[in-house]
């Protein structure tokens, strides 16, 4: 993986190589997909919204720092034209985190 950066008093760009193995990555960390909200009061913490559009949906609650990776997915549209960011979020396994789900309470 290769990033290009600027040096802080030129404008020659210098290759930085990182090492990076994916197969130890996905050891490590678990993927999870959806549409990532502000937590309502812990500015540690993010909320991920599984479907957003569906009736019955889900959401996880993480602490920022297990995030190991944030990749960006196509956005997803409803019907109304309204778009939602998703992404899919690598969460270091053995981390504590919520899962819950929302439904309506009838007789």
């Amino acid at each position: 993986m290769s990033y290009f950066l600027i040096e802080s008093q030129s404008t020659n760009l210098v290759k930085y190589h990182f090492t990076f193995d994916i197969n130890e990555f996905k050891n490590e960390h678990v993927a999870f997909t959806g549409a990532v909200g502000k937590h309502p009061y812990d500015a540690n913490k993010l909320v991920l919204i599984s479907d957003p559009y569906a009736n019955h949906t889900s959401y996880y609650e993480f602490d920022s720092a297990n995030i190991g990776l944030v990749e960006k997915l196509p956005n997803i549209i409803n019907s109304d034209g309204e778009d939602v960011v998703m992404v899919l979020l690598w969460i270091k396994r053995g981390c504590i985190a919520i899962k819950s789900s929302v439904f309506l309470v009838e007789s």
